[in-house]
């Protein structure tokens, strides 16, 4: 009940409260976003939580951390321990188990009815570009333009030589391709992501737009000119050299990127969301991951690989090494810098991205995520998530029910408690001091994980493990 009355057929009185509406509104409320943004997403691949400048000086990100800083850092950015899975998860919205996938694969992984990000978008207008490494269908029949993409350029497959684009001995060895056709060209995969994206945005015109760039970097084998490896002559271990040398070759694509939304005049009404597909692989033999042998390729021998520290684990592991990663969200004007602290999952961006361009499903589409906006621009406070995840290749499961995470063996004789406000690195394990909760967890695993496979891909492909 108002503290006064008003005579609202007073025209006068009206005239005042409209404008004063009109004069506060961007005070409470923000700039009001676009009808229908443009949306470019940038996805590392084998990126670790301390493979970025602002988590380690070290690391030359300029761009990158130019971007976070600009934007909102997202501290707690959970996704899939490895990639297929994670980027099923961010184009659809839903666990990756949902589809029966909880390890990386070449066969196709998400039916062709699947209400995917980039139908949405295409259905609304957009034009659709995925500009990378597509790992969704590593075959042609089964590549970017099954999915609604207008454009596809880049590796079908799970990676590539930097030099040779060939993928691993088997059906998938060719892999490069331009929508959907094998192709050969030169030149390192870095540099040919970058003048593919920035083309492609040069030659946009009104419509609204969605650039999906997921690079191969830093995913060994690495193997970087001398511009790059220059940036790091204080490793003294040749192939770790490489790898953060690539790293830094990946940042600079990612400043080629944004110059041309700059020049396109497009960067205003455009949100960037960067973030890894899963943790690091600390030590990974930077020679031992193709096997084709190809001359275009030179991989310095040794161990390569990135950090999760101060995190547990690594990827294909469902602690936090293996899971959260570094991110951040940047849209000038709309998202206020700084930092945000509530959990966020790769299944929350389908959600969040159709909130932002109107799209009401006709139908329940089954998300696992939810809307992120209101959170994220700081209408309504961060709430608890309940979470859980699958690691056939550890053979692993995990479940968080807000601060508490629990660890089990699929077998389930082994348990694993953790409280993440006090143990972020997961340190100390409750398990024997909390037997109550261990069980509700295991009980809450079982509940969320009902549903999964429950649009799984029936038919099956050439085979060949990642």
């Amino acid at each position: 009940m108002l503290p006064f009355q008003l005579n609202l057929s007073c025209r006068p009185v009206l005239a005042v409260l409209g404008l004063l509406a009109a004069v506060l509104a961007p005070i409470f409320a923000g700039a009001a976003e676009p009808k229908q943004p443009n949306i470019v997403i940038l996805l590392a691949d084998d990126l670790g939580w301390n493979d970025v400048s602002w988590n380690n000086p070290a690391i030359k990100t300029p761009n990158l951390d130019r971007l976070c800083r600009a934007g909102v850092r997202l501290a707690r950015q959970y996704v899939h321990s490895m990639c297929t899975p994670t980027r099923a998860a961010l184009v659809s919205g839903r666990f990756a188990t949902r589809f029966g996938i909880d390890v990386a694969q070449n066969e196709r992984a998400l039916p062709y009815d699947t209400t995917t990000l980039m139908r949405v978008l295409d259905e609304r207008g957009y034009d659709t570009a995925l500009i990378g490494k597509w790992h969704l269908g590593s075959a042609s029949q089964w590549g970017p333009q099954k999915y609604n993409f207008d454009y596809s350029y880049g590796a079908l497959s799970g990676g590539c030589g930097p030099y040779s684009h060939l993928y691993k001995a088997g059906p998938y060895t060719r892999t490069w391709h331009r929508n959907g056709t094998l192709i050969e060209e030169t030149g390192h995969v870095t540099d040919l992501i970058a003048r593919e994206a920035v083309q492609w945005l040069g030659q946009r015109g009104d419509q609204p737009f969605f650039l999906y760039v997921p690079f191969t970097a830093p995913h060994v084998p690495v193997q970087e000119p001398a511009r790059w490896l220059g940036e790091y002559p204080e490793l003294t271990n040749p192939a770790k050299r490489e790898f953060y040398a690539a790293v830094t070759h990946m940042d600079w694509a990612v400043g080629e990127i944004m110059q041309a939304l700059e020049r396109t005049g497009r960067r205003a009404d455009t949100i960037v969301i960067f973030l890894s597909d899963n943790g690091a692989t600390p030590d990974q033999p930077n020679e031992s991951w193709l096997n084709v042998n190809d001359p275009r390729d030179h991989f310095t021998p040794g161990p390569a690989g990135g950090s999760n520290a101060p995190l547990r684990g690594r990827k294909t592991t469902v602690y936090e090494g293996g899971l959260r990663v570094p991110a951040f969200v940047n849209w000038p004007g709309l998202l206020k810098p700084g930092t945000f602290g509530g959990v966020v999952h790769v299944v929350d961006w389908m959600p969040t991205l159709c909130g932002l361009v109107g799209f009401q499903p006709a139908t329940d589409p089954k998300w696992d995520g939810r809307d992120l906006w209101p959170a994220l621009t700081g209408r309504m406070p961060a709430t608890s998530r309940q979470l859980y995840w699958v690691s056939a290749r550890a053979t692993v499961a995990a479940v968080r029910d807000g601060d508490w995470k629990l660890v089990v063996t699929k077998e389930g004789d082994r348990a694993e408690l953790f409280n993440l406000a006090a143990d972020p690195n997961e340190k100390r394990d409750l398990a024997a001091a909390e037997p109550k909760r261990v069980a509700a967890l295991r009980r809450l695993w079982a509940e969320l994980a009902a549903r999964d496979g429950d649009a799984k891909v029936t038919e099956t492909g050439p085979k060949v493990s990642d």
